[in-house]
């Protein structure tokens, strides 16, 4: 494997191909990131019960995250600690213990080992099962958004998330917060996961010619960019903070990918919440409420808000991932446009929707074109608009005007090196304060 610093150059502009392919590379994203970042888990809206559970996984570790008896939350691995086998074989739902098929030993949801066959007559009594439980995982929650670490030493969720759980607010702060609906769409996709993530942290360049023609079926304010033959740079922003988290919006288009009577009624809908929301957190966040966010959490949690469709990208080897979508609305929201919405996410970006298979197919392409050893010593450029970044008083990070843009995707490979370099997150968080003054 090449060295960092050949493999991620000027400044997150240039990435050499081997890094969407190569298995060493993708074994040392699962100790540097994925062992050691927050990664998405579930939601509250998803386990709100004393023995609700789901099943997921952090990197390729399969994990289950239980709703406890007082109210919060745990997490650990989907493994006995007797010979390895899964305890939990369902994606989620309630229980009040898991136990094993294989020799029966059975945990309570807090992941302690509770019971053992033979406890007495083959043991004799000499096991210790407090050492035994399931090997607990770090978790934590930001406004009803769980997720978990492997790493002790990983700073807090809050300060992970750094200046997005700012932006985040905008939509997250409304009066009665935000849910998930699901049961989660799942997809296997043949691509290397940071196709996706890099995508959706600030490809607007894309939208109007890998969706040229959805974009005319859909109609409404993005049609002018089909075909790229329009774009005004002052419609909208890119938003990289140091943590590699960001985004890009688009102002007033919200309801843009609903189109006919579920946008209707979706903007009726902002219209009515808009003055709440500027009550709640002032009127520069009340103008990211109404946008269309194309946005990652780092590494791989990504999200759309306007669409509101909500997304990881599991690792499954160098090229593959696992997809699990859900939906993103607002608690208050009436039951009707919730499933309206829920409705045009599944059109869209599900499974089989028309935006999901143009991206889809450009994932595998721009991963599989790496296959060929000498197409594989090259790099790749994402240089748009690079030096324009700016410092804003008010917003976090750094920002670009227009959100046809690449400094949130420069952004995602800066912290992808500095993290594969293995630097202790003390070093990352000095790194992170020059960043965001530069």
């Amino acid at each position: 494997m090449k060295a960092i610093k050949q493999l991620i150059q000027q400044d997150g502009a240039i990435q050499d191909r081997s890094i969407y392919w190569d298995e060493d590379v993708y074994q040392k994203e699962m100790e540097y990131i994925f062992a050691r970042c927050w990664l998405f888990l579930t939601h509250d809206s998803v386990i709100p019960e004393t023995g609700d559970y789901q099943v997921t996984t952090m990197g390729e570790d399969n994990v289950i995250v239980a709703r406890q008896k007082d109210g919060g939350l745990k997490a650990f691995l989907n493994s006995c600690t007797h010979r390895g086998n899964y305890v939990c074989f369902s994606e989620g739902g309630h229980a009040r213990s898991f136990v094993c098929p294989y020799h029966g030993w059975a945990f309570g949801i807090d992941g302690e080992l509770d019971d053992v066959p033979l406890e007495e007559q083959a043991y004799f009594n000499d096991i210790d099962k407090k050492a035994l439980g399931l090997r607990q995982i770090r978790v934590e929650s930001y406004k009803g958004f769980i997720f978990g670490t492997f790493d002790e030493e990983a700073p807090s969720l809050i300060d992970y998330l750094g200046g997005m759980a700012w932006y985040m607010d905008s939509f997250m702060d409304v009066p009665g917060g935000i849910e998930l609906i699901g049961p989660p769409m799942k997809s296997i996709l043949n691509c290397n996961w940071k196709n996706p993530s890099e995508n959706f942290v600030g490809d607007g360049y894309h939208v109007g010619w890998a969706h040229a023609s959805a974009l005319q079926i859909a109609g409404g304010a993005l049609e002018k960019m089909k075909g790229l033959n329009d774009y005004d740079p002052a419609s909208g922003l890119q938003v990289t903070v140091p943590e590699g988290h960001g985004f890009g919006i688009i102002w007033d288009a919200a309801a843009a990918l609903h189109p006919g009577p579920p946008g209707v009624a979706y903007q009726k809908w902002l219209d009515q919440r808009s003055p709440v929301v500027r009550e709640i957190v002032g009127e520069t966040r009340e103008k990211f409420y109404n946008g269309h966010w194309d946005a990652t959490i780092f590494p791989n949690c990504s999200f759309l808000y306007g669409t509101n469709t909500f997304k990881v990208w599991q690792p499954r080897g160098p090229r593959e991932i696992e997809v699990f979508t859900w939906t993103l609305v607002e608690k208050e929201m009436p039951e009707e446009l919730k499933q309206m919405i829920h409705a045009d996410n599944m059109l869209t970006f599900g499974t089989a929707g028309i935006l999901e298979s143009d991206d889809g197919e450009n994932f595998e392409n721009c991963t599989h074109s790496n296959r060929g050893y000498s197409t594989r010593q090259g790099s790749l450029y994402l240089g748009m608009a690079k030096g324009r970044e700016r410092t804003d008083p008010e917003m976090p990070g750094l920002v670009s005007d227009g959100w046809v843009n690449e400094s949130s995707t420069r952004g995602m490979y800066r912290r992808w090196a500095e993290l594969m370099e293995g630097r202790p997150w003390n070093e990352l968080s000095k790194t992170a304060k020059t960043a965001s003054q530069a």
